[in-house]
Order: C-alpha cells, then structure tokens, then sequence
C-alpha cells in the first residue's frame, strides 16, 4: 500500500482529505515526460497558444473565486477575507504572466564594427530554459502555485510543482483549471511526494531550474546539490526590520504596521517583525500597536470577520509562545498576548525592548509577534537591524527625505519601503531575499525572464554591408 498524507484543517485539526505519495518509479515518469516534451522542440508550444490557455485559465479562475477562497482558507489558515485577496491575486498574476509572454524578446546585436565582422547580421532570442522544479511553501498555498507554474508554462517550460503536504488542496485545485483550460498533457505536473524523493526531484540532472520557497536549511542544502548548470531561486525567510523616526504620522503608522505584523498570523517572510522606534515615540507606538493588536479577532479562519487564524501547526504554537516566554523572562515587556489560545491559536503579541540576545530578537519569529526597540541614534538602529543574516524587505517611516535616502541607502534588503509595512507586495515588482534570505529575484516578470535564455544566432552573407 503506497504511503499517504492527511490534510488536516489548522485550525480544528478536523481531517479534510488523505491524499496517496507518489513512488520513485511514479516520479521518473513525470521527470521523463516533462524532459522529452522540452528535448523534442516540434512539441514546444507556440507563443500565441499559451496566450490562449492562460486567457481561458484566467476565465476558469474567475469563475471559481469562492470555492478557490474556501479551500486555501480551509487547508492553510489564513483568514476568509485575505485567502480571497490572494485568489484574486493569484489570478491577476495569470493576467500579467500571460501579457509578459509578449516581453520574452532578444535584440540585434551590432556588426560590420570591425573588419572581422562585416558581411554579418547577429540578434538573440529567447528561449525556454528548460525543465522547471518547483517546491512551494503553505503560506499562500494558490499564489505561490501561480508563481511556480503559470510563470513557467508562460516562458515556454515543462513544470512539475510539489506543494506544501499541509496545503496540496489549492494547487490540485489549479491543476484541474489547467486541464480544463486544455493545457497539453506533461506541460504542468503536479507531485506529492516524500522529502526525499523531492530532493530527487530538485537535483535530477535533466532539471535546467530550480523554483524554492521554503526554509534556508532546506533551500541552501538542495543548491549545494543541483547539477551543473542548473539555475535557481530560493526564496527564504526574514526580520523585516523597520526604522521609525520621531517625525513620523502616527494616526498613519500604527495601521500599517499592525497589519503588517498580524497578517496570517505573522506567517509570512517579509512580516513585521523588529520595529526601531526613536525612544521619544516608542512606547507611545509600541502601546497604540498594542491596543490595535488587542482588537483583532483570532479564530476560524473560514468566518469572515476572522483576522488573525490559526498558525499552521501546533509544534508552532509552542515554539512562538516559549521564544515570547523566553524574551519575558529576560527583560522584554510584554504589552498584549503571550498566550496560546487552544492548540492552534496565539495571541496577538508586542513586546517592548527585548533583549539582543533572545530568539525573537535574533531569529525569524513566523509567528504574530511584534517587536518595537527604543533608539536614540539611528546609526545605532540600522546596524542592529542589518545584524541578523537575513535581509529581505524592511520599512522606514519619517517625513525628512534626507533621512528617508539615507536609510534606504543603508539598510541591507532587496526592497525598502517608505511610510508602509515591510509586507508590501504587488506580483509584477521584484521580490526576493539576499545573503541568507535567499537567491534570484521572483515577481512574475522577473521570474520569466529567468526561466528563459539567449541564444545568439549570427548570419553571413556577402549581401550584408
């Protein structure tokens, strides 16, 4: 009997559906399919017909919201309301992969510069790249998906996409879409599969790239693995450090900031996390979080008025609240939460200058905690915030633009945002961590252009000048 994986609700642990593992002999299969669809070029599929499988995905898609809504909802935890935002999401990314598709170009390259090269014309084109490996992560468990695959099928590549074994629901969901759009048979596969068969799958040879999100153990260990040539993304975790200065609008701040570090649960990477506060207004901000923080509703994440769900295991639970403890009892002061509710849940938490040297201060939380530190010198505040190996996204608020230049210049992330929360994102803006926080560039656009390459052609004639 093959082994299977229960897909279990977050929130009440309840059973939604057991879904059978996929053998070594199942996996080859797949690699194999995917590989001779790209080795055989007469089976590439023209541009124009992507254009319209996409267009009718999209048209599927948008058909199917609600169902799409309470199904990543179900399987990952995140709240009603914002499991809507990211189908809708997930779908305007099919929108912008399918109009990039028209961007996949090359240009001409001079000759006739010197006498060696007359009598030639050169131009690149580009290419898919070949076999594309996804592994996704669960805590967008359809736009990571569309990210993974849409952007893949649109360059013109065979995918085979592993989801998260907490939240295969929503891409089997995507993949019956696709079939149903007439994707040709090959071009998209779905695994559920073991970890170990999913290291196969990422260092197989016949993999030209490979697409990760997940943790930095995981990603950095499979890239010390890939075979040569292949190409990566790994798209890890963060601190998302903010800098605020003593100018900056509260009655706008604090919103943010709140939403910024509470959205699903703190489960996300670029999550407000460590908030640098000028000591003048810290703990007025850090108290105006606080009171918003205690507002929030935390549940179910399938009731709509819901907007703080459940993390997505309890083994989470239990770490988040013995770091909140750990920072407690070595000075941190704890302004709301720092407490588990039931199994699954845990309260909105800030906590007010913790200590350098505890988890919360030196590791990702990934969990709804808040962290605001007093400073008096932003000097001072933007090493602390550069400390940590993770660099993703950060935040600075002020209303001087000399300190707003400053800052960006000097803060180590890949993506600074100004007077908004670190977790800003739209899918055709680049996005992706540096140094330990990961490698390559996401965002629809940016991922395409990755999963292509040149190729140069050069023609000699005695007719050219």
């Amino acid at each position: 009997m093959s082994e299977a994986i229960k897909v279990t609700s977050p929130y009440d642990q309840s059973l939604i559906k057991e879904l059978p593992l996929i053998d070594g002999e199942a996996l080859e299969k797949k690699i194999a399919t995917a590989y001779n669809l790209f080795t055989d070029t007469s089976k590439w599929i023209p541009a124009h017909k992507r254009i319209s499988i996409l267009e009718k995905v999209r048209q599927i898609m948008e058909g199917k919201v609600e169902e799409l809504t309470k199904i990543a909802a179900g399987e990952g935890g995140k709240p009603y309301q914002d499991s809507k935002v990211e189908v809708l999401r997930a779908i305007n990314g099919v929108k912008i992969a399918t109009e990039e598709i028209s961007h996949l170009k090359g240009e001409q390259i001079p000759m006739g510069l010197t006498a060696a090269s007359v009598n030639r014309l050169a131009f690149t084109m580009r290419e898919p790249i070949g076999v594309v490996a996804s592994l996704s992560a669960f805590n967008h468990p359809l736009n990571l998906i569309v990210h993974q695959t849409i952007t893949a099928f649109a360059a013109g590549c065979p995918v085979i996409i592993k989801p998260a074994t907490n939240t295969p629901l929503s891409c089997l969901a995507l993949m019956d879409i696709l079939e149903e759009a007439g994707v040709p048979e090959g071009w998209v596969q779905s695994v559920l599969c073991s970890n170990e068969l999913a290291e196969k799958l990422a260092t197989d040879k016949r993999i030209n790239y490979l697409s990760f999100i997940g943790s930095a153990k995981v990603g950095w260990y499979l890239k010390s693995k890939l075979a040569p040539g292949t190409r990566c993304a790994l798209e890890h975790g963060g601190a998302a450090p903010v800098i605020v200065e003593k100018d900056a609008s509260m009655d706008e701040m604090v919103p943010l900031l709140t939403k910024g570090g509470f959205y699903h649960a703190g489960q996300v990477c670029v999550s407000v996390q460590k908030v640098f506060a000028h000591e003048e207004i810290a703990q007025e901000m850090a108290d105006k979080i606080a009171a918003e923080a205690k507002k929030l509703k935390v549940g179910n994440p399938l009731k709509e008025d819901t907007e703080v769900g459940p993390l997505i295991r309890t083994s989470e639970v239990d770490r988040v609240h013995e770091w909140v403890q750990e920072a407690v009892d070595k000075g941190a002061t704890l302004l709301c939460g720092g407490n588990k509710i039931g199994e699954t849940c845990y309260e909105p938490t800030v906590l007010f200058n913790p200590p350098q040297d505890v988890n919360v201060s030196k590791e990702e939380i990934f969990g709804p905690v808040v962290c605001v530190y007093p400073y008096s010198d932003r000097d001072e505040a933007i090493k602390q915030a550069n400390a940590l190996d993770y660099h993703f996204q950060a935040a600075v608020f002020t209303k001087d633009l000399d300190i707003v230049l400053d800052t960006v210049r000097r803060l180590n992330a890949t993506a600074v945002m100004v007077n908004d929360h670190t977790a800003f994102r739209v899918d055709w803006m680049p996005f992706g961590g540096r140094d330990a926080s990961g490698e390559g560039m996401g965002g629809i656009p940016y991922s395409m252009h990755e999963m292509t390459r040149e190729k140069l052609m050069v023609i000699k004639s005695s007719l050219l000048p």
